[in-house]
């Protein structure tokens, strides 16, 4: 920045100006290192905060979809247990040795907190918490509504020791008479124990406002307003530190025990209730911070830079080494202080980098949740649905017939059972072996799977499917997963149609190939169809991660999935899978 200047002997005539253009260089270089900070700071503030603002929004979607699931699995077993031939028969005989036992029989596989089987006086007669066998509850809530109510009843209660129970209630009849009422406790306190363990502070409010669920204990009960104000900003020192350390963020939505939160909040399509998230701008500082530490370091070499050219620049007018010695040594100084500067933003990267890492792992055991929701989600629809024909079956006293939905229930139960086994393998380095699959075989028993859907919609179907069994080496469970989920976006495609079609067709080639059409409406997206969490459904009725695992578990198997839509309207599924041959099964035994 300093330009060549001629000293004459004097040495004194030309100090003046040189001094005066120095200064303002100085200034000029001030001005332009604050402006470069300052909008540096704006608009990498504004990047980060909306990167964390778009994984906190994921999150909070998936902590909404799971606390739904575990509501609806558990709001069919009140009507299920209340139909329960040996309950029932208990309440008329009131013998109940065994109740207690077959309540604890069903609690593990159900999954709910407990079980509690009423008389019609509200006495508690069979429980699997024992301490609570003969206990009254007829005044309680979730008795008098149970009574009172033809269907399944949800009762929210607040605990004496702190915290809420959430109940599911049906009342068990007999000939037309009430004998009791059966009580599902859901498990909703997993959820909190599950939040406690991540940065991020988590509340559930229900249609009124209150508090149900959150990783805070004191706030439950509390509006959010109230929560919130339950952690002031204790004084000045305090508030100047809490200034101080949130110059690098947006305007805080919130504060929670002193610190600067984004808040997020999403509904949960159950009574109203919704579900709040408070994220940190810790990881938003950490970078930004980073990226100035790096521009001021910049700028102070380059101002250690122009000093040094300065001093030499005196040195040579004054004309006295021993001044440019002491010059020379204070240079040194502030050189070594500038290294320090570096190794400490170095640190600050490296903390920054751990941070980061953990974001993802977070992010990649919420994809793994979202899946696992997903995979589940078709077994237990169609669980629901056979369900539903087997009570008509037996209300028309025709339980032949509904012995054969019951056991299509316990296909469904065997196969979520192994879903969840292949599920807890892909931890594991290895996998389990491939075997014969015959996919005509396979392809049935999608196709029963589907058929209560496909009944309902009065869909023609149109098959095409060789005589000779299509074979290849592969997963039979997840070969099906595939079938069910293309079949599934059909059906959903053709919603809206006044005549939908579904045509299948099964082929044996060089490879084998089963193709899925629609007369739906087509993709409109065919580049993002496959992309985890792309979906056109509304919220709540699809995460939009189905085609993207059947496509993961086509690759896993040597194959393809491909998409396209159809000349004639609608959209075209193929997958494609390596055939088994002679060669093939060689190869495999070896």
């Amino acid at each position: 920045m300093a330009t060549k200047t001629h000293i004459p002997e004097s040495g004194s005539d030309r100090a003046g100006p040189i001094s005066w253009r120095v200064r303002v260089a100085l200034l000029v270089l001030f001005v332009l290192a604050v402006i470069t900070v300052v909008v540096t700071n704006s608009l990498l503030t504004d990047r980060f905060t909306q990167n964390t603002r778009n994984r906190a929004e994921l999150r909070l979607a998936l902590y909404g979809g799971n606390l739904l699931s575990e509501l609806r699995r558990n709001a069919i077993v009140p009507q299920l247990l209340a139909r329960d031939a040996a309950l029932i028969g208990a309440l008329n005989s009131s013998d109940y040795s065994h109740s207690t036992q077959r309540l604890i029989s069903f609690v593990d596989e159900i999954g709910a907190a407990s079980l509690m089987l009423l008389d019609k006086d509200g006495r508690a007669v069979a429980a699997t918490d024992r301490t609570r066998l003969g206990s009254l509850h007829r005044q309680d809530p979730y008795f008098l509504n149970a009574v009172r109510a033809p269907d399944t009843v949800f009762t929210v209660l607040r605990r004496e020791s702190g915290g809420y129970s959430f109940t599911y209630s049906r009342r068990v009849e007999s000939q037309g008479a009430t004998m009791g009422v059966i009580l599902v406790e859901v498990d909703l306190q997993k959820f909190e124990r599950a939040w406690a363990g991540i940065s991020d502070a988590v509340l559930v409010t229900d249609s009124a406002g209150t508090i149900i669920l959150a990783t805070e204990p004191r706030w439950r009960g509390l509006s959010e307003a109230e929560a919130l104000k339950a952690d002031p900003v204790d004084g000045a020192i305090r508030r100047a530190i809490q200034a101080t350390s949130d110059w690098a963020a947006l305007p805080a939505d919130a504060y929670v025990k002193g610190e600067a939160v984004m808040r997020m909040e999403t509904r949960i399509p159950f009574r109203g209730w919704r579900i709040t998230s408070f994220t940190t701008y810790d990881s938003v500082r950490e970078k930004v911070n980073g990226f100035l530490a790096l521009e001021i370091m910049g700028f102070a070499m380059f101002l250690a830079l122009a000093f040094y050219f300065l001093s030499r620049k005196t040195a040579l007018r004054m004309a006295l080494f021993q001044r440019e010695s002491a010059e020379l040594r204070r240079l040194n100084n502030r050189l070594q202080r500038e290294i320090a500067e570096r190794e400490r933003v170095q640190k600050t990267l490296a903390v920054a980098e751990q941070t980061l890492a953990q974001s993802q792992k977070l992010a990649a055991l919420g994809e793994m949740s979202a899946a696992v929701s997903h995979e589940l989600n078709q077994p237990l629809a169609a669980m629901k649905t056979y369900l539903a024909g087997a009570r008509l079956l037996l209300n028309r006293n025709r339980p032949e017939e509904a012995l054969s939905s019951f056991q299509r229930i316990d296909d469904l139960i065997g196969r979520m059972g192994t879903i969840t086994r292949q599920l807890k393998s892909y931890a594991r380095k290895g996998g389990d072996a491939f075997t014969e699959v015959n996919l005509n075989e396979a392809l049935a028993s999608a196709l029963s799977m589907m058929e209560p859907q496909l009944k309902n919609r009065h869909i023609r179907i149109t098959r095409a499917i060789p005589d000779a069994p299509v074979k290849v080496m592969g997963d039979r469970v997840r070969i099906e997963q595939v079938m069910i989920n293309l079949l599934r976006n059909a059906l959903d495609a053709t919603q809206g149609v006044d005549d939908p079609e579904i045509d299948i067709i099964l082929a044996a080639g060089e490879t084998a190939s089963l193709t899925v059409r629609d007369n739906g409406h087509g993709i409109d997206d065919l580049d993002a169809l496959f992309e985890p969490f792309y979906t056109t459904k509304k919220p709540g009725e699809g995460v939009g991660l189905g085609l993207a695992i059947s496509s993961g578990i086509v690759g896993d198997l040597g194959g393809r999935l491909t998409a396209r839509n159809a000349e004639g309207g609608g959209a075209v599924f193929e997958m494609q899978l390596p055939i088994l041959t002679s060669d093939t099964e060689i190869e495999a035994a070896e």
